[in-house]
């Protein structure tokens, strides 16, 4: 079996790569000559664990090619199905920009010779396959042939750090088709996936493109809704982390997305709610509901900078602090709407200094924060004469650091723990004064007056 996968970026590379594990051949396109060189070289985009290797290893196979020539790629080779994974970034207004994807099905229409499925594998909003299937027969019609396809919705699950183990053993896989020829090349396709007994889930079109942004609204809003318990949790004196098992053990609720934290991030949860809104809107509805976890989230991402204030009775001013964590969430480089850009560009506004260390995004970080920052070349190397840590992402190295190092490389001992994996008693005994989510803030001066 033969695809296509157009976009190389982290949605299409982890597709196209885990079809060709599974050796069906793939061919992945992208506009972006430079991308594509070094991703024939073996030189990868993105981070994601794991993908580098097994990019290499099915390269090496031939069953995995990478080319910046659409046309090549789709014509008399006995191409079963092109997948369109290309950006949708936020339009001003927070719409799904669908320019990308438009563009990628008039070039299939332009130069499509056999039947084939046609998949939006980026996330769109409801009424894009629509949209997809237009551009295309208009293509058709203006090269005056009629060539048979299907456009088919076959949205994307897989959460940056664990992508391949999410795309090879997935918990469902969703398909939108309208037609029974589409389904059964999609069946064919997915198949090999299937082994672990979780479902193929079939359904109409709309539903499909619906799905993605549902679920992915319905997670942020997990997230959102803790986070605003943990803040009250902090007004009266409760331990957030003691209500988060309380709650988590009711099966209805689960223990999953319900740790407290500064806010989410990423590629997908920020836009996919905006889209969603948006979307909402454009169809005379207000998501009353989603508008709140967006404003949760935004506020969210101000906690531990409103806390580093409050310590320093509102004067950093020339105070250095190390920063454990860049990217949006651990073993990731993504940096998309991550907490760590708010806090450190409010701080840098108050005067202050940062020195940031992260084990994958520092490329990242030196491409988005470019000098305004300091790096450390390690987590300790972050810490000398600073008069503060702010933890914020929770990567495993960060979870159990030498604290007697940390305290002889720190001027003062107070840390910030933006995602609570430390513990308050423990810090206290260590010396410092420790302020968490949702839990009793500076233990170690509560002590003190004790």
């Amino acid at each position: 079996m033969r695809i296509a996968v157009v976009g190389t970026g982290y949605v299409g590379l982890v597709t196209g790569t885990c079809f060709a594990e599974v050796g069906i051949d793939v061919t992945c396109i992208d506009i972006d000559i430079k991308k594509i060189e070094n991703l024939k070289k073996g030189v990868l985009p993105i981070y994601e664990p794991g993908l580098e290797e097994m990019v290499q290893r099915n390269a090496q196979k031939e069953r995995l090619t990478f080319s910046n020539d659409l046309a090549s790629s789709i014509q008399g080779c006995g191409c079963e199905a092109a997948f369109i994974a290309v950006g949708t970034p936020p339009g001003e207004d927070g719409s799904a920009d669908l320019k990308h994807v438009l563009a990628v099905a008039r070039a299939i229409g332009q130069h499509m010779t056999d039947y084939m499925v046609v998949v939006t594998k980026s996330t769109v909003p409801v009424g894009t396959a629509q949209k997809v299937r237009t551009a295309i027969e208009e293509e058709l019609a203006a090269r005056g042939v009629d060539i048979p396809f299907d456009v088919a919705s076959n949205p994307e699950f897989l959460k940056e750090g664990a992508a391949i183990e999410d795309f090879l053993k997935p918990d469902r896989i969703v398909v939108g088709v309208a037609s029974e020829r589409a389904e059964k090349v999609m069946r064919k396709l997915y198949k090999p996936f299937l082994m672990s007994g979780h479902p193929l889930i079939f359904m109409d079109i709309p539903s499909a493109e619906m799905t993605k942004y549902a679920a992915n609204a319905m997670l942020a809003t997990k997230i959102s809704f803790m986070n605003d318990i943990a803040n009250l949790c902090e007004i009266m004196g409760a331990d957030v982390n003691m209500v988060r098992k309380g709650i988590g053990s009711d099966a209805r609720i689960g223990n999953k997305f319900i740790y407290p934290g500064i806010g989410y991030g990423g590629s997908c949860f920020p836009k996919d709610v905006k889209a969603l809104i948006k979307t909402a809107e454009e169809n005379g509805y207000q998501m009353q509901v989603l508008k709140s976890v967006e404003s949760v989230n935004e506020k969210q991402k101000e906690v531990l900078f409103n806390k580093i204030m409050a310590h320093f009775s509102g004067d950093v001013a020339g105070r250095t602090f190390a920063l454990w964590g860049l990217s949006f969430k651990p073993k990731t480089d993504d940096m998309r709407e991550a907490p760590s850009l708010v806090i450190i560009e409010k701080l840098l506004a108050q005067g202050a200094k940062v020195r940031a260390y992260d084990p994958v995004a520092m490329k990242e970080a030196e491409h988005t924060l470019g000098d305004t920052i300091e790096y450390g070349k390690d987590e300790y190397e972050a810490l000398i004469d600073a008069d503060a840590l702010l933890l914020v992402t929770e990567w495993p190295e960060f979870r159990s650091p030498n604290f007697t190092v940390v305290s002889k490389l720190m001027k003062e001992k107070v840390v910030f723990d933006g995602r609570n994996i430390y513990d308050a008693a423990e810090m206290a005994e260590k010396g410092f004064a420790y302020y968490g989510i949702g839990v009793k803030q500076n233990v170690q001066q509560e002590k003190a007056v004790v």
